[in-house]
């Protein structure tokens, strides 16, 4: 996971998910579920839109939204 992404806020994934044209569709608790039309799935923890994420639990959202380098610098996450 590349270092630039510590301090993704929840508020800040959410956000680069829309834009990536994902939708929230649900979810349970404090747990957010967003899904892509191509069918991809990202569950995100939702605490406080300030919140950071702990490594591996922001490794599998990011898995699971299947974005690389390229598409981290699109969506304005990394430089």
């Amino acid at each position: 996971m590349n270092p630039a992404l510590r301090g993704l806020t929840t508020q800040d994934l959410i956000r680069a998910l829309e834009r990536d044209g994902f939708g929230w569709t649900g979810g349970k608790g404090s747990h957010r579920v967003y899904r892509h039309p191509d069918g991809r799935r990202v569950v995100v923890s939702y605490h406080r839109p300030g919140a950071t994420f702990p490594p591996k639990t922001l490794a599998a959202m990011l898995a699971g939204a299947q974005w690389d380098d390229a598409a981290l610098r699109r969506l304005g996450l990394i430089d």
